[in-house]
């Protein structure tokens, strides 16, 4: 339901509803000449990160120039989605299990908020850093208005699960105990079983002169546990819960109606006296550690890159703690315990009602109970069967474009799986940046190469949180004889691009896929995204082009079609941008529709306004962070922002422009962030079909306009409201109108129609 970066968080353990955006540094274009920069021994070429055109790098400036008071910061915008996401855990309009899963998913939100925004503000404030965010307030400040909106947050969370969604769970069949709520037979029961499967796997860690302090592990749960010898002497020890063992303990019954869990941590103290022997345990409480998970890779110091990332990701582990989370019940002495051995302050500290940790609760989603879940998701193909055995017969016949999750990702397997199987086929290009941890796509480039195809890949390996997969899934592809490249210095690639190169009758043509969102069949269940598939001569001359830009020399910095970051993508936006502003002070009506996930760029918020105070009328789908204040008069007032937080995670970004009567809509890759414009290499590619394009202005963004169901209305004070039917309005969900008419095209078994129903 939810993205930091891209990274998947929205409906599964390992996603992240909305990514906190990471740090990247504005490091000057490397000397090429440098010595550190050339390959070594073994080290193959293809490992290195090219250095792009430095003037391609240059990165604007990021200082506001108009008053400070005009710009919402940041890191609280971030907390504000976050607020929403718990707006749907309270919702009882949703099935149970759904709401459980979004209250886990803000849980795993602010842990990644934590270790990525939280700790490089906090770096700043170590180093004496004074510079000021985008709304003026210095490093310092933030953090205290970050610790007061998250502390607000927290009471919440837990009033949500205590008061409503524990007790709901529980009417439902579905009881987390806790330990005294249990009867002997079954305390007996766990205690075997404590013995048997969770006590070997136990280690108590002893803090005394004679041990130091116990190293604490990222994100794991912690007992502090004080013991007292037979002199009455007090010890203090930690015993860590393991993590790979299941969070949620179920207790056998024989009731299929019902099933009954007990928290590990809770069963773990329960029976501490097993571990200490000899002594008598007299207090335990939980904590929960969050460390710097911030890595910074020097790229033009790093002779191995893939060496780099894996020691950076090993060093993740022992990150500054930027945050504790401790039992609301545990004593100030065990606190102090932990703040100083710890090396926080007391602000660094929260203290939460148990349980700690609410991101195990999306575990109860693999219960057998759809009554208490949405309906699955049957996602519609857009084909007939026919099309389906040949996808490139059909791409000749036009474009196409699909929508996902509504749309079926099969076709962008099966576009893959076609060329690798196609005789004719001769060449496949294609970028990679989060892909999961089983991809179908790894093993069919490896048969293409193994077929004698020319495959070349570029694998992004600071996709931050999926180094490992990367890493793993490039050793493969490079192990199978595979070009495989890392890309550019300084720059994440993230554009989702494939190249097929085609023998055909009249000579060679290419097929193109090109995507708002990643090449992962899973986050493409759950994020809602758009992607192209053309053959179009220009369009895939551009694509050709980017690629040379990827794996040579290019520094082409005009293209036929395509805007690619950090060349030209911004300079675009603003060409776009003008010439409404210059349609409107002419007299023509002139509007905009942007949908993103975030909007923070300084310049682009400063065109916004100048938009605005021209007369263009604006509307901005911004899912997550959102610095522009709408609706100042004078400034913004012909702004309207809005956010929709629904079943799926709105990813994709769409931008339509109304060019005095003849519309022009693109889809992009990137969202309007410093770092998407000048640190990373984007696509903004056009939609030249008029059906296709007025497909995708009604069903995308004319539909999210007239929500009044899962929108939000940002206020100018940065406050949310929800939007209601007015009296006789009738009610629009457009994840559930657009999710409706292909379930009813599936149901009816044919092609998907391209519209939407009227709401």
């Amino acid at each position: 339901m939810a993205e930091t970066e891209e990274h998947p968080s929205a409906l599964a353990p390992a996603q992240n509803l909305s990514s906190p955006s990471g740090r990247t540094p504005d490091d000057p274009a490397p000397d090429i000449s440098n010595p550190a920069l050339r390959s070594k021994g073994r080290q193959k070429a293809r490992r290195k990160r090219r250095t792009p055109p430095a003037d391609a790098r240059k990165p604007s400036s990021n200082r506001p120039a108009l008053d400070t008071s005009l710009y919402i910061n940041r890191e609280l915008s971030w907390l504000e989605f976050n607020q929403r996401v718990l707006e749907e855990a309270k919702d009882k309009t949703h099935p149970l299990l759904e709401r459980a899963k979004f209250l886990s998913i803000v849980s795993s939100n602010l842990d990644e908020f934590f270790m990525i925004r939280v700790a490089a503000i906090k770096e700043q404030v170590s180093a004496d850093i004074m510079e000021l965010s985008i709304d003026g307030l210095t490093p310092t400040s933030q953090l205290r208005g970050v610790h007061e909106r998250v502390a607000r947050m927290l009471e919440e969370m837990r009033a949500c699960f205590w008061g409503e969604i524990h007790p709901d769970l529980g009417a439902a069949g579905i009881h987390l105990l806790r330990m005294e709520q249990l009867g002997e037979a079954d305390r007996m029961l766990l205690a075997g079983l404590f013995e048997r499967e969770i006590y070997p796997v136990l280690t108590p860690l002893a803090f005394d002169p004679g041990h130091p302090f116990p190293y604490i592990s990222n994100l794991s749960l912690n007992l502090a546990v004080v013991v007292s010898t037979p002199s009455g002497e007090e010890r203090f020890a930690r015993v860590k819960v393991p993590d790979v063992l299941p969070r949620l303990v179920e207790i056998p019954r024989n009731d299929p109606r019902s099933v009954s869990f007990v928290w590990l941590e809770d069963l773990i103290a329960e029976n501490l006296g097993l571990l200490f022997p000899g002594l008598t345990v007299r207090e335990s409480y939980v904590f929960r550690v969050t460390r710097n998970a911030d890595i910074e890779i020097q790229e033009d110091e790093a002779e191995d890159l893939i060496h780099s990332i894996e020691e950076s990701i090993r060093m993740r582990r022992f990150g500054s703690v930027v945050r504790v989370g401790v039992e609301n019940t545990m004593p100030e002495r065990i606190r102090n315990i932990l703040v100083e051995n710890l090396e926080v302050s007391q602000e660094d500290v929260y203290a939460v009602t148990p349980p700690l940790g609410l991101g195990h609760l999306l575990a109860l989603l693999k219960l057998p109970r759809p009554d208490l879940k949405d309906p699955p998701l049957t996602a519609a193909l857009p084909f007939t069967e026919e099309e389906s055995e040949d996808i490139f017969a059909r791409i000749r016949q036009g474009d196409l474009i699909l929508h996902h999750p509504y749309d079926s990702f099969t076709p962008v397997v099966q576009f893959l799986r076609q060329a690798v199987k196609d005789p004719s086929v001769l060449a496949i290009k294609q970028t990679l940046y989060r892909i999961g941890k089983e991809s179908p796509l790894i093993p069919l480039l490896i048969e293409a190469a193994l077929a004698g195809k020319q495959v070349a890949v570029l694998v992004e390996l600071k996709a931050r949180f999926d180094e490992e997969n990367n890493i793993g899934w490039a050793k493969q592809l490079e192990g199978a004889g595979i070009h495989v490249v890392y890309g550019l210095v300084g720059l994440k690639t993230h554009a989702k691009i494939a190249l097929v190169v085609r023998k055909e009758q009249d000579g060679l043509r290419r097929y193109v896929h090109l995507g708002t969102g990643n090449y992962n069949p899973t986050t493409a269940r759950v994020y809602t995204d758009l992607c192209l598939f053309t053959c179009r001569e220009d369009m895939t001359a551009d694509v050709t082009e980017v690629f040379n830009f990827l794996t040579g020399y290019s520094q082409r910095d005009a293209y036929r079609k395509l805007a690619v970051a950090p060349l030209n993508l911004r300079s675009r936006l603003v060409s776009l941008i003008d010439r409404e502003i210059g349609f409107a002070r002419e007299g023509n009506k002139a509007r905009m529709i942007l949908k993103m996930n975030s909007l923070t760029d300084v310049e682009m918020l400063e065109k916004l306004y100048e938009a605005s105070r021209a007369g263009v009328r604006i509307d901005l789908i911004v899912r997550g962070i959102c610095s522009l204040r709408p609706g100042i008069k004078g400034i913004s007032e012909n702004i309207r922002v809005i956010s929709i937080v629904g079943r799926f995670l709105e990813h994709s970004r769409v931008f339509t422009f109304l060019n005095n009567g003849h519309p022009e809509t693109y889809l992009s890759s990137a969202d309007l962030m410093g770092r998407n414009l000048d640190r990373r290499v984007e696509l903004m590619f056009p939609i030249d079909d008029p059906a296709l394009a007025e497909t995708v202005r009604c069903q995308v963004l004319d539909l999210a306009l007239r929500d009044n169901r899962q929108a939000r209305l940002l206020e100018p004070d940065g406050t949310y409201v929800r939007i209601r039917p007015s009296d006789g309005e009738e009610a629009v969900d457009s994840q559930k109108l657009i999710l409706g008419s292909r379930q009813l095209a599936v149901t009816a078994k044919k092609p998907v129609q391209r519209d939407v129903p009227p709401a």
